[in-house]
């Protein structure tokens, strides 16, 4: 699946010289990973972050993805019922933002299209149950779930995205 974004922006992994300081979504917690945490995270090789920056370097929006596992009671019946009970895979994506500037002109979607993708074709070498991530409040959790993520049983703000899912949106 290949996402277009907008002519003027490149979609890179992130580095040093990408200018995230003046990077602002509205929630802090978005904004504080991207300034402070991201770059420290992907040097020790715990977490990607891809940002879409302009020519110049500035950060128009980014996500984060990582692996992880989930124990085998957090998913819900249907999705584990034939797994083996033990802690699970999942991909996880951890973090996406974009900028308030940029806010409202569908970059938020193809972040997220891109973020799925990368974790589709990682699930080819890497395989994994779902794709899992913490909504930071309703408003991400309603734009999640028009992409088919699922709560997670008794943990409202934590959702999911089955690799059944994950392929279907995949194949277009």
């Amino acid at each position: 699946m290949a996402v277009a974004f907008p002519s003027g922006f490149a979609l890179e992994d992130l580095r040093r010289e990408h200018r995230r300081a003046a990077f602002a979504s509205g929630q802090p917690l978005v904004d504080g990973w991207l300034h402070t945490q991201a770059l420290q995270s992907q040097t020790k090789r715990l977490t990607v972050t891809r940002v879409l920056a302009s020519a110049n370097g500035t950060v128009a929006g980014y996500y984060t993805l990582a692996m992880g596992q989930v124990d085998f009671g957090e998913l819900p019946v249907d999705l584990v019922a034939k797994l083996p009970r033990r802690a699970l895979p999942v991909a996880v994506l951890a973090w996406l933002g974009v900028d308030s500037s940029h806010q409202g002109q569908g970059l938020g979607a193809r972040l997220l299209a891109q973020a799925l993708a990368d974790c589709h074709a990682a699930g080819e070498t890497f395989p994994f149950v779902a794709v899992v991530l913490d909504a930071v409040d309703p408003v991400s959790k309603a734009f999640y779930a028009r992409w088919d993520f699922r709560e997670i049983p008794g943990r409202p703000m934590k959702l999911f995205l089955t690799t059944t899912a994950l392929n279907a949106l995949m194949a277009g």
